[in-house]
C-alpha cells in the first residue's frame, strides 16, 4: 500500500472538494425539478465499520448526496449496533441519528419495541437493502483441527470435550446471530444449549478472538479476512454458502423523519442506489477499498478489505477461491431491492429463536416497515431502467445449503420443518 503523505491527504481533500463543486454546478437544486426538491438538505446517517456500509460512504465521498439535493447529509460512525439503536431512538434532532446502515431485522425489532428501553416501539422504515452476501463464520485457530467448514457438525465433539464454549455475533436477533445459529443448528449443535452466544461489536471481533474470548464468530468483512491475515483463525464458510445471495444490511430511517421529509427520503435512496451501482463495478473495487481504509472511515489496511470484495477468499485453512460468485453485491441481481419476502424470513427466524412471539402479525408489520415504494421512486430518480427493477415483491422460494426451503407463502411450514428451535411462549 502506498505511503500516505500530507501532500497526498491535501490532494484527496482537493479532489473531494472538486467532486462536490461539480455536483453542485450540475445540479444546483439537486436532481429534482425546481420546487419539488427535498424538504430538508440535511440527514444524519449512522454506519458501522463494515464493508457493506460502502454505499453510504461512497455516496458521501462522491458527492451523490449533494447531487440529489441533500448536501448536508452526514455519515457518522457508530460504536456498535446497540449504539446505532440508541442513537436512532434519540433521533437526529436530539443528538442522535435519523437513519442508518443497519442489520435488516433491527428496524423490526425496534418497531415492535423488543430491543428498546421500556419496550417502547420506535417506528422505522427500510428504504433499501444495502447488500447481499459478504459475511462469514470464522473459527479460532485452536479449533481448526476439528475441520468444521460449511458443515458445523465436527465442532459438536470439540465443544463437548471442553467447557465455556462461546460463539460471538453482533446483536441478538440480527443477521449475524441468525447466520451462526442456522449454521450450528444445521450441524446438530443447539446454539442455546451447547454453546453460549455473546454479543461483540464488529470492529472488536478480531481483538477478542486474539485474547480467547470466543471460539467462533459471525461478522461482516473486513474482520474475517483480517483474522486470517493475523493468523488467529480461519473462515469455516461464507454466509453466501449458507444461503446464496442472501439479504444482509439495509438503509433504514425513523418513520417520523420519512413522514416529515418524503422527498428527502427518496433523494437519500437515489444517492444510495447510484453509489451501489458504482461500487458494484469490478473496476471500482480498488478505489472502494482505498476509501473505506481511510482513518476517517475504517482505519484498517486496504488489503484487509479488497480481496473478499472481489470474491477472492483465503479461508485460512488452505482453501482459496478466486472470483467467487458469492462475493458481496450492492446492486447486481436485485441486491438493492428490499424484498418483503426476505424480511419475512428474518421475522420467522426471530420467532424460531424466541425473540419474537409466534402470534406476531408479520404481514401487517412488514407493510408498516418495508418501504419498497420509496426504493422504486429513488431508483427512478437515479435513472434505473424499468427493466432493471424487480417485477414482483418476492424472490419466491429460497433454498439453503442443508436442503431446507423457505416458501414465503408458507412460513409456518418452514418453521415446523426445523428440528432445533426455541419458540417463545
Amino acid at each position: 500500500m502506498s505511503h500516505i503523505t500530507r501532500r497526498g491527504l491535501l490532494g484527496r481533500a482537493a479532489a473531494t472538494a472538486s467532486v462536490l463543486a461539480a455536483a453542485r454546478a450540475a445540479f444546483p437544486h439537486g436532481a429534482f425539478a425546481q420546487g419539488t426538491g427535498p424538504e430538508t438538505p440535511k440527514a444524519q446517517l449512522g454506519y458501522i465499520a463494515l464493508t457493506d456500509a460502502a454505499p453510504l460512504i461512497v455516496a458521501k465521498e462522491k458527492g451523490l448526496f449533494v447531487k440529489y439535493g441533500m448536501p448536508d447529509t452526514e455519515v457518522l460512525k457508530q460504536a456498535s449496533w446497540g449504539g446505532t439503536r440508541d442513537n436512532l431512538v434519540l433521533g437526529g434532532g436530539a443528538g442522535g441519528i435519523d437513519g442508518a446502515h443497519i442489520l435488516s431485522p433491527l428496524p423490526y425489532l425496534m418497531a415492535t419495541g423488543k430491543v428498546t428501553q421500556n419496550s417502547q416501539p420506535v417506528p422505522m422504515h427500510i428504504l433499501a437493502r444495502l447488500n447481499t452476501n459478504g459475511q462469514a463464520i470464522s473459527v479460532s485457530k485452536a479449533l481448526m483441527p476439528a475441520g468444521a467448514k460449511l458443515d458445523s457438525s465436527p465442532l459438536k465433539a470439540a465443544f463437548a470435550a471442553k467447557t465455556g464454549n462461546k460463539v460471538a455475533m453482533t446483536f441478538r436477533g440480527g443477521t449475524h446471530d441468525l447466520w451462526i445459529r442456522y449454521w450450528l443448528a444445521a450441524g446438530g449443535i443447539d446454539p442455546d444449549k451447547d454453546v453460549e452466544t455473546i454479543v461483540v461489536p464488529p470492529p472488536q471481533m478480531v481483538a477478542n478472538m486474539k485474547v480467547g474470548t470466543m471460539d467462533a464468530f459471525c461478522v461482516g468483512e473486513p474482520w474475517n479476512d483480517q483474522l486470517v491475515h493475523q493468523g488467529l483463525g480461519y473462515s469455516a464458510c461464507t454466509t453466501g454458502e449458507i444461503w446464496k445471495d442472501h439479504p444482509e444490511k439495509s438503509l433504514a430511517m425513523r418513520a417520523d423523519w420519512v413522514a416529515k421529509n418524503p422527498r428527502a427520503a427518496e433523494a437519500i435512496t437515489a444517492a444510495t442506489i447510484e453509489a451501489q451501482i458504482w461500487a458494484d463495478k469490478m473496476e471500482n473495487k480498488e478505489e472502494v477499498a482505498a476509501i473505506l481504509a481511510r482513518r476517517a472511515w475504517f482505519n484498517v489496511p486496504a488489503p484487509d478489505i479488497l480481496p473478499r470484495s472481489k470474491g477472492d477468499i483465503d479461508y485460512g485453512d488452505g482453501r482459496k477461491v478466486e472470483a467467487s460468485p458469492l462475493r458481496m453485491k450492492f446492486f447486481a441481481d436485485h441486491a438493492s431491492y428490499p424484498f418483503p419476502s426476505h424480511d419475512l424470513w428474518f421475522l420467522t427466524e426471530d420467532i424460531r429463536w424466541g425473540i419474537l412471539p409466534p402470534d406476531l402479525n408479520t404481514k401487517t408489520l412488514i407493510a408498516a416497515v418495508n418501504r419498497e415504494d420509496i426504493w422504486r421512486k429513488g431508483a427512478k430518480l437515479a435513472g434505473v431502467a424499468d427493466s432493471a427493477m424487480p417485477v414482483g415483491t418476492s424472490r419466491g422460494k429460497e433454498t439453503f445449503f442443508d436442503g431446507r426451503v423457505f416458501d414465503p407463502e408458507q412460513p409456518a411450514a418452514y418453521l415446523s420443518s426445523l428440528a432445533i428451535k426455541k419458540i417463545a411462549a
